[in-house]
């Protein structure tokens, strides 16, 4: 593709120059602009809104229906990652726009993560290391810290066993651990225990993992009664999306010793991280990056080139969303 016929591709995000590069040798780019994307696009000179054919977003920037109305020749919203909440849709069928993503290209690097952020948080190595930069151990003979329950034996209930969550079990599977699920409905091809509900898991689980694809219908799912269900011994780790869980109840549970700890790669406001979450003594906080890894990015671009690529050739694209996917977006 060469020349000022080539297919225009608006950037809602930042993204690495490498990627652009590469998506600038098939197509014409504009962008990235810049945060809010709504605000953005609504400033976007006439001329310029009217050539654009695809988007390229992720799952967490609004591309509501204001958004794709901004943009009247628009055709594709391309997801970089396995999310999609922010795109409405609903407006998207409306109008024909196909919308894709990039599924399970992540979801080693985002499990490797998640086991990272449960080790750190009932091992509780973020209060050991500021232990030991206080110069509070002085030997073995000195102060030390209080002993913690260890990784066998322990329960980890695994909310949302998708690509993710599946990859998730069989590390906790390898650390001796025991691992049941909940997901909308019970998957024959695993012999993990199922519950019904949320609620019976977290009662069950000494971990709970958020490891969902989230939308509307999930939106603060882990609420107060989910955090008490899993009590004052239990951790909660959140590696899917900030909106999963009700973080004001968190902090909250946290403070107030309904739980012992948490280990979060996400946030409800991002990148927004209240103070108050970060003041606590008892979480493991990292600022999402669990799909943050050259093999993981580099997989994930390679599938946003296939779908664009289709797309325009008019051939299926590889990975759309999938029909049953849930139609409201949501972004707070």
């Amino acid at each position: 593709m060469s020349g000022t016929s080539r297919p225009v591709i608006l950037l809602a995000t930042r993204l690495p120059q490498a990627f652009i590069e590469r998506l600038a040798e098939r197509y014409e780019i504009l962008g990235p602009l810049p945060a809010p994307f709504p605000v953005s696009v609504a400033s976007l000179p006439r001329a310029d809104a009217e050539r654009v054919r695809a988007v390229l977003t992720m799952g967490t920037v609004d591309t509501s229906r204001e958004v794709l109305a901004h943009l009247p020749a628009v055709g594709l919203v391309s997801c970089l990652g396995s999310g999609y909440e922010g795109v409405d849709l609903a407006a998207a069928r409306e109008r024909g726009i196909v919308v894709t993503h990039s599924p399970g290209r992540n979801a080693s690097a985002v499990a490797d993560l998640a086991m990272g952020l449960l080790i750190a948080s009932v091992r509780q190595m973020f209060a050991a290391h500021a232990f030991l930069r206080r110069g509070d151990w002085t030997g073995n003979w000195g102060n030390r810290l209080p002993l913690v329950r260890g990784l066998t034996g322990r329960k980890v209930g695994i909310f949302g066993l998708g690509a993710i969550g599946a990859k998730i079990a069989q590390r906790c599977v390898a650390f001796e651990m025991d691992v049941a699920y909940h997901n909308r409905r019970p998957r024959a091809d695993v012999g993990y225990p199922y519950h019904a509900t949320l609620h019976g898991l977290a009662r069950w689980a000494d971990v709970l993992v958020v490891a969902l694809r989230a939308d509307a219908t999930t939106r603060h799912a882990v609420d107060a009664g989910v955090l008490a269900e899993l009590g004052a011994q239990g951790h909660v780790v959140n590696i899917a999306r900030g909106s999963a869980i009700d973080q004001t109840a968190l902090i909250a549970a946290l403070r107030d010793g309904v739980i012992a700890g948490a280990g979060l790669d996400v946030y409800e406001h991002e990148p927004d991280v209240p103070e108050a979450l970060l003041a606590l003594p008892n979480v493991a906080l990292t600022p999402h990056i669990a799909g943050g890894t050259r093999e993981a990015q580099s997989a994930m671009q390679d599938l946003v080139v296939d779908n664009f690529d289709a797309f325009f050739a008019g051939r299926p694209v590889p990975t759309p969303v999938p029909e049953s996917a849930a139609i409201p977006a949501v972004i707070a």
